[in-house]
């Protein structure tokens, strides 16, 4: 079988436009090296999918702090605490905040040709299998779903070749409590929201529901296709190519995971609509000549965009967030893709 993430059979589904039908792959997944396997399985997919064939891809994970793309794995992740508990932790493609991954946690990646992605339609599949089991779900602000004000699904999002990728969570049956002690989340998060902890804004639809378990849940998500997607979906196998392998040596490397920590004069930290900023700056001769950001923002692409909008300028703390606070707006204005 080919080496992913989880212990269970993972599925994914292609719709054709030419025919009104879909192809179903489905292997016997390994937990191997969970850190990299189902990464560099999910990216393949999304470099290679083509218009008319999108794909759902069902996946589980053993215990991982997986953190977004620009996040700094200090700031959000007890790693000694996970060293000590042989927690992995992973990196991810997409932007977004840190998340736990355990064998009660499915995760869900929907992969499209631009032609064919439609971020509420993904989500109308997930609210979808939530109804079959008698739960009422709604998708809430840019990124999460909900059941009565509590999250049991948060979603995030990246591109490959101007493909997209839209995955997520959905927690099932995951130790809260657990989850709790390896992420650290901002303090002012909790407070503008009048949090006392992480596990009081999740909750497990097992505990709403006990016949809901990923298996259940991932077949309920599938079973749903015909009705959210008009079409029905069909077994078939996974492509085993030597890039999928190849990329896993890059997704598992120190460089990858821990990021880099570079000398910096200063931090600016921004908090906006759309997510924390925090800006290393490196300044000499008066002018910003490097620039670090972390970011629990949803489109892994901002931080490029700031380094560009920002390096060479003259140090000036307000003048820096007002620029910065520009590019967020413009930029996100003009993503589609979040």
């Amino acid at each position: 079988s080919f080496a992913a993430c989880g212990a269970k059979p993972t599925a994914k589904f292609v719709i054709s436009d030419a025919v009104n039908d879909a192809v179903l792959y489905e292997f016997e997944a390994e937990i191997a090296e969970g850190k990299t396997a189902a990464a560099m399985l999910e990216e393949y997919l999304t470099e290679t999918v083509q218009k008319g064939e999108p794909i759902l891809f069902l996946w589980q994970n053993r215990e991982t702090v997986v953190i977004g793309k620009n996040q700094c794995s200090s700031a959000e992740c007890a790693l000694s605490l996970m060293k000590r508990d042989g927690v992995l932790l992973s990196r991810r493609l997409s932007g977004g905040g840190a998340v736990f991954h355990d064998e009660g946690n499915l995760c869900f990646s929907f992969i499209a040709h631009p032609d064919d992605y439609d971020v509420k339609r993904n989500l109308s599949l997930i609210t979808s299998a939530c109804r079959s089991f008698g739960i009422v779900a709604l998708p809430t602000g840019r990124n999460d779903v909900c059941i009565d004000g509590k999250k049991f699904s948060g979603n995030a999002f990246y591109t490959v070749n101007k493909n997209h990728c839209h995955h997520g969570t959905v927690l099932i049956d995951a130790d809260l409590t657990r989850l709790a002690n390896y992420l650290t989340v901002a303090r002012s998060k909790l407070v503008a929201k009048g949090i006392k902890s992480v596990s009081s804004r999740v909750v497990n639809l097992a505990s709403l529901n006990e016949g809901i378990t990923p298996d259940s849940f991932s077949a309920a998500m599938i079973g749903g296709i015909p009705e959210v997607f008009g079409t029905e979906a069909q077994a078939c196998s996974l492509p085993d190519d030597a890039r999928i392998r190849a990329r896993a040596a890059e997704l598992a490397s120190a460089e990858w995971l821990l990021g880099e920590n570079p000398e910096f004069s200063n931090t600016i930290t921004m908090q906006t609509a759309y997510g924390k900023f925090d800006l290393q700056l490196l300044v000499k001769e008066g002018r910003m000549q490097g620039l670090t950001v972390y970011t629990d923002a949803l489109d892994p692409t901002l931080p490029d965009a700031l380094r560009t909008a920002l390096l060479g300028t003259l140090y000036d703390e307000d003048e820096i967030q007002r620029i910065a606070e520009g590019v967020v707006e413009k930029h996100i204005a003009e993503s589609s893709a979040f």
